[in-house]
């Protein structure tokens, strides 16, 4: 499979396709067409998530506030727990990202 092909152009929601998982891990590639978390709702997930934008542009806000933009090759890392939302992603072209969601088993993740 190759990441940027069959990527839809325009959807009622965000695809996610899980790539591979494993026990404590899973790998997703979601395609966004300017779509954005609901109104006040935010993720607040259970797993570590790095994610990377391939494709597109997107704003990522986080519960104290912070905005992050990302744009292609951009990556960040989200500790489980770490309530955001996505605030926008273009809708010019899709936004393709690749989230890798985990458990920290042992030492430390890069930015601390």
């Amino acid at each position: 499979m190759n990441l940027f092909e069959n990527v839809p152009t325009h959807l009622p929601s965000e695809l996610i396709e899980v790539l591979a998982e494993g026990e404590s891990v899973r790998i997703e590639r979601i395609v966004s067409t300017g779509h954005s978390t609901d109104p006040g709702e935010w993720y607040d997930q259970e797993q570590n998530e790095w994610v990377v934008v391939l494709k597109g542009e997107t704003r990522l806000r986080f519960s104290d506030d912070k905005v992050i933009s990302m744009q292609p090759g951009d990556h960040l890392l989200i500790p489980a727990h770490q309530r955001h939302r996505v605030d926008w992603t273009t809708p010019k072209e899709p936004t393709i990202w690749l989230a890798i969601f985990f458990e920290k088993v042992s030492g430390t993740f890069l930015e601390e």
